[in-house]
């Protein structure tokens, strides 16, 4: 598991503002932030990368933020926002509605819209625990708008408490997890945060969340090994730790197999290469038997299959217009 720690005690007081705001917003998501207490901010900061997503839990005085429509030009991540204040509170204001809520509730703020934001506590520091999620990873049940105003969950009992008390225990744990474990828990904690809010906007459809993630995990997989021989079914599968039936039902539920997407893949990136200029003194044998085809008699005839014609014919084509 990756951790990012920040305490405001290991720097000089003049840096630690600038420095917690860095890390706590410009990293991901750009911010206007105002405080009274830069001169003397004292703050906490742990991140937690899972994967699929990623959990933070910080402390720091009372302050407000911005999220203005010039900021989101620069730079939107595509994520939403799962606030829990661990204490005082967190007020939102987005589409012109006013959201509150404070220890033992959730607010989900999407980050492609304007909003403002407030961080307060009687006399003190504030607190929150956050889940942060690519916006395409997380299934709109029917019913929940676009992301244009911030959304309360209610969180004393039920779903949205399970949810806090699975949020908190992340952030709070001190636990070092394997790479194995922090993926299965970013999975876990996506297909929790989908339920619940299937849950909350009574959408009678099973959320999908988690095996969209892992085609997701098992695609990226594939990308990072194409050029690897020994990528087959049974190696992928294991490095998921799923069967072998398992990972053929999530390809057939994409209409296609493991087989033809990973042959797919590779003919594509042996036609860029193909295509490139700078490669144009490798043999047409090497291009193909980086990209997992020993037998040129095979590569040629499923390249034909896929693009129409040979790949030598392809490469005259394609480089001979590149020059023009």
């Amino acid at each position: 598991m990756i951790e990012t720690v920040f305490r405001g005690e290991d720097l000089p007081v003049e840096d630690r503002f600038e420095r917690w705001r860095d890390l706590a917003f410009e990293s991901h998501s750009p911010h206007e932030i105002r405080t009274d207490h830069t001169a003397d901010f004292h703050g906490t900061l742990r991140l937690l990368d899972l994967g699929v997503l990623q959990v933070t839990t910080f402390s720091c005085p009372p302050l407000d933020s911005a999220r203005t429509p010039a900021l989101i030009r620069r730079s939107d991540p595509e994520i939403y926002y799962l606030s829990v204040p661990l204490r005082g509170h967190m007020g939102v204001v987005q589409d012109d509605r006013e959201t509150l809520v404070g220890q033992g509730e959730l607010v989900m703020i999407g980050s492609s819209y304007p909003y403002r934001g407030l961080l307060g506590a009687e006399g003190g520091t504030v607190s929150a625990a956050e889940m942060l999620i690519p916006r395409a990873l997380l299934r709109r049940p029917a019913g929940l708008a676009d992301g244009r105003s911030a959304l309360r969950v209610p969180g004393r009992s039920g779903m949205g408490a399970l949810f806090i008390d699975f949020l908190t225990g992340l952030a709070t744990d001190t636990t070092s997890y394997g790479s194995s474990d922090s993926a299965r828990l970013g999975v876990v904690a996506l297909e929790l945060a989908g339920a619940l809010l299937a849950h909350l906007l009574a959408d009678q459809e099973p959320p999908e969340t988690f095996q969209h993630a892992l085609a997701l995990r098992v695609h990226r997989y594939i990308h990072q090994h194409l050029t690897d021989p020994e990528l087959t079914p049974e190696r992928i599968a294991a490095a998921h730790h799923i069967s072998v039936r398992s990972l053929h039902r999530l390809f057939h539920r994409q209409d296609t197999t493991v087989s033809a997407y990973i042959r797919r893949q590779r003919l594509e990136r042996a036609r860029r290469d193909l295509a490139d200029p700078g490669l144009c003194t490798r043999p047409v044998h090497a291009i193909a038997a980086r990209w997992g085809f020993p037998r040129p008699a095979d590569f040629t005839r499923a390249f034909r299959a896929a693009y129409g014609m040979p790949p030598k014919d392809f490469r005259h084509l394609a480089q001979g217009t590149s020059r023009r």
